[in-house]
């Protein structure tokens, strides 16, 4: 029995040295990936880059095409090297994804604090749900399917107010958005501290994911309602 119990012992202790290092490995790359999104940001600002403005369906059709391309390699290469270098490269697209919705931002008076306050307000969140779950080490598991309903009725909203622009709508599914993508959070980190998820390049991509969605919705929502054109 002896041997036995230590074999178990020493298996578990493994186990928890393995998703500490999985869950420590994700942060350091997941501060790495700020540094491509940020530049990509930056250029796009600069450049005024926009993606198939002129048609918002085909322009959207197209940014999920590269993305989910990006995203099945990343998957395909996560336990090599190649797997960190398209997860960089795929973050620097985001980022001149994302400069557009900063040229808006950037337009209104205020345009700096706003992105200013939906930083700091997605560093809260993120850093607040982070802790809990690696802190309670409860598995959040469960809220899997809610959050990929929850996610699917958000995308197919937003599909569809492409074509009927409703401010309301557009209200709603940013909130929507804010909500789901910080509960993506704790399901997220709780996977990687429970040990439903070892790699962590997948997981660096998946919080990725959530904080880029709870930032975009964070700055939308500031934008519609402490927005100021004078």
């Amino acid at each position: 029995m002896q041997p036995q119990y230590q074999m178990t012992n020493q298996a578990t202790q493994e186990m928890a040295l393995q998703q500490n290092r999985v869950l420590r490995n994700t942060f350091m790359l997941l501060a790495l990936t700020m540094v491509p999104t940020v530049i990509g940001a930056l250029v796009g600002v600069q450049l005024k880059f926009s993606f198939l403005a002129g048609s918002p369906f085909l322009s959207f059709l197209l940014f999920l095409g590269i993305a989910f391309g990006f995203m099945w390699g990343i998957e395909r290469t996560k336990d090599s090297g190649m797997g960190v270098v398209l997860l960089l490269g795929f973050t620097f697209f985001m980022g001149l994804m994302l400069s557009r919705i900063l040229q808006v931002a950037l337009g209104f008076n205020n345009g700096g604090s706003l992105i200013a306050m939906a930083a700091g307000g997605t560093g809260v969140i993120f850093f607040t749900l982070a802790g809990v779950a690696t802190v309670t080490k409860k598995d959040f598991s469960f809220l899997g399917k809610f959050l990929f309903v929850g996610m699917i009725v958000v995308l197919l909203a937003a599909v569809a107010n492409i074509f009927f622009q409703i401010p309301a709508l557009s209200v709603t599914i940013s909130a929507l958005a804010v909500m789901i993508f910080s509960a993506y959070i704790l399901y997220d980190i709780s996977r990687i501290v429970t040990g439903g998820e070892d790699n962590y390049i997948s997981a660096t991509l998946a919080v990725y994911l959530d904080i880029y969605n709870v930032f975009v919705s964070l700055l939308n929502l500031l934008m519609i309602f402490s927005g100021d054109r004078d």
